[in-house]
Formats: C-alpha cells, sequence, structure tokens
C-alpha cells in the first residue's frame, strides 16, 4: 500500500510524540530499578549490622558490618545510626540500628519530580543479648 503524499511525514510526527513518552518511561524504570537496588542492600546491611549488635559487638564492628553487608554502595555516603550507644547497652535491652544511603539520580526529569539525592532508610530492632 503505498502512502498519499500528504501522510508521508504522519509517521514521523507520531514518533516524534510519542518518543520521548517512551524514553521517559524507560529511564524512569531503570532510576526505580536503581532506588530499589539500594532499598534492597541497605535493608541487608541493616540485618547484618543489627546481627553484629544483638551479639555485643562494638559501634565500630556494627558500623563496619553495615560496610562490608553493602560492597555496592558507596561506603563514604552510607550511614549507620545506633541506639543505645555501646556504653548504654545492656544485655536484654533492644537496639536499632538505621542505615541510610543518598541515591543520586541521573536522568534530570525524573529528579525534577523526585527529591535528589533519594535517600534509602533501612531500621532493625534486636535484642541484645
Amino acid at each position: 500500500m503505498k502512502l498519499h503524499k500528504e501522510e508521508q511525514g504522519q509517521a514521523l510526527v507520531e514518533m516524534a510524540l510519542v518518543l520521548p513518552l517512551l524514553l521517559l518511561l524507560l529511564f524512569g524504570i531503570i532510576e526505580m530499578g536503581r532506588v530499589g537496588y539500594a532499598y534492597i542492600t541497605v535493608s541487608n546491611a541493616a540485618r547484618s549490622a543489627a546481627r553484629v549488635a544483638t551479639t555485643g559487638g562494638m559501634d565500630l564492628d556494627i558500623q563496619n558490618a553495615a560496610i562490608i553487608a553493602a560492597p555496592s554502595l558507596n561506603e563514604a555516603e552510607l550511614t549507620t545510626v545506633i541506639t543505645p550507644t555501646q556504653a548504654n547497652r545492656q544485655s536484654g535491652q533492644s537496639v536499632q540500628v538505621q542505615v541510610s544511603y543518598p541515591v543520586h539520580l541521573i536522568v534530570p526529569l525524573i529528579s525534577d519530580i523526585l527529591p535528589n539525592p533519594f535517600v534509602v532508610n533501612s531500621t532493625l530492632s534486636m535484642r541484645v543479648e
């Protein structure tokens, strides 16, 4: 089927209208995948750090456990907050470990919608043995 002369640019115009939306959707999926991966990694780091805290580990050991459990994240940006601190922890008491990490968004349009950096947090509480 031949296109009429006035319909030759129709496909190009349609593609010009739809392509930005498809690219935004694609890059949005990629960015949300990065945020989801960081959240799963931070959750795993909080769990590992809390396990060290329950066995009577020192604060530095707890922070190192979080860093070791998140090797793909930048350790300089990984924040670990332990409550109560080592001096105030007692056996039978609950210890809370909060790990947070800022995910720097790459796509400009998505970073206008979401805060940049997007901070993912995970908090875990366990009882000290």
